[in-house]
């Protein structure tokens, strides 16, 4: 019997390089949605629109089972290779034993803890706020980022992209794109210090 380990990236790289082809819209239209109603059957799934976080533990069973399910059926899409990266459920179950529970964001009095939690836990979620990948204009960029920085309810920001960098379009795999990465992690940094919220998690 082969004892299951945790996957390294490495494993995962090798895998999207050598996973079976697929066509990114099969996958997206067909695969998916069919293999969900399939399992939302099989587990008898069903969602009250009126309770957004399940409490019923037989329901809440039955998701873990058919999402475990889906995932081994499924597997992964990487968009970069078309092809599917699959995972056995030992190697699912492994992972999930091995994986942390809390993270830290940020660091100092900034820095927040985002743990594990259930649907009784009375420890408040973690509140991301931020463009989140919406596009700023160069001018606005550093005000935008520290009017979310600043709003004490927010934990941990999560940075909109810059339209433009010097006047210049950030095209993918140019220069421009490495300045424009660059400049949003010092724009975001500098509107957290103005904020005054120093190490806050990015």
């Amino acid at each position: 019997m082969t004892i299951p380990k945790a996957l390294t990236v490495f494993d995962i790289y090798e895998r999207a390089k050598s996973g079976a082809k697929f066509e990114e819209k099969e996958w997206d239209f067909k695969l998916i949605p069919q293999t969900a109603t399939k399992l939302k059957k099989k587990y008898n799934i069903k969602m009250d629109k009126k309770t957004i976080i399940p409490t019923d533990k037989e329901l809440i069973n039955n998701l873990f089972k058919a999402g475990l399910e889906m995932l081994v059926e499924c597997g992964v899409y990487c968009i970069d290779t078309n092809r599917v990266i699959k995972y056995t459920e030992e190697e699912i179950r492994e992972s999930i034993k091995v994986a942390p529970t809390s993270v830290q964001y940020g660091e100092g009095k900034n820095a927040r803890t985002l743990a594990c939690r259930t649907y009784k836990d009375k420890r408040p979620p973690i509140i991301q706020g931020g463009p989140t990948g919406a596009p700023c204009s160069e001018d606005q960029f550093l005000a935008i980022h520290q009017s979310y920085a600043q709003e004490p309810l927010v934990d941990t920001i999560v940075d909109g992209v810059l339209q433009t960098i010097k006047g210049y379009d950030p095209v993918p795999n140019s220069p421009w794109e490495i300045a424009a990465v660059k400049s949003e992690a010092i724009m975001v940094r500098a509107a957290q210090d103005r904020a005054g919220r120093t190490g806050m998690g990015l």
